[in-house]
């Protein structure tokens, strides 16, 4: 008899979220857990084909093993780079000390 353990799955939209509970086989991958919590059918966006997966934050592969109690988590492409973002954000910093407006403007 082969041992099922419980995990999670989630997703997450600024407007809306889910964390899915199911019961797989000890040792299925993060991407088969995935596959069967069916989430997808909640949030059609999610992009079976290239999915950014965590396990309780730390960025894992499709196919890494879940342990009892895992959470995975399904990561949405990032809208902006971050350290862009921050580079921008100093500049326009640095811009307001001087008496100047945003940058750019």
């Amino acid at each position: 008899m082969t041992e099922r353990i419980e995990v999670e799955v989630a997703y997450a939209r600024p407007d809306k979220q889910a964390i899915v509970k199911l019961t797989v086989a000890a040792g299925t991958s993060a991407e088969a857990a995935v596959r069967a919590s069916r989430i997808v059918e909640t949030f059609p966006e999610i992009d079976l084909a290239n999915l950014s997966l965590g396990v309780f934050g730390k960025a894992v592969r499709g196919d890494a093993p879940l342990r009892a109690g895992d959470r995975v988590e399904i990561y949405r492409p990032l809208l902006a780079d971050p350290k862009e973002v921050r580079r921008r954000r100093a500049e326009e910093g640095r811009a307001m000390k001087k008496g100047g407006g945003p940058a750019g403007a």
